[in-house]
């Protein structure tokens, strides 16, 4: 039985997330619903204790690319894009 629930997010979050579930062909009840699911599907404690792991590959746009950059390559980017 479905069962109307009424929250409050960022726009922003709320855009991402849209966009996040069409990608994947499925609604943003249903993305939302899946989470829940995740998070009390297990006996934990706090949020602390949730496996950040498998919520992140849950969510991730794609792989994470790390990049090693000097000190000053990253204050003049950091200042040009603040124009």
């Amino acid at each position: 039985m479905d069962t109307k629930l009424t929250l409050n997010f960022d726009s922003a979050v709320i855009e991402k997330a849209k966009a996040f579930a069409e990608a994947r062909g499925i609604s943003l009840s249903r993305l939302t619903e899946y989470l829940y699911r995740q998070v009390t599907s297990g006996n934990y404690i706090s949020i602390d204790d949730f496996p950040i792991a498998d919520w992140v590959n849950q969510v991730a746009e794609g792989e994470a690319t790390y990049k090693r950059r000097s000190r000053k390559s990253t204050k003049d980017e950091y200042y040009s894009n603040r124009k």
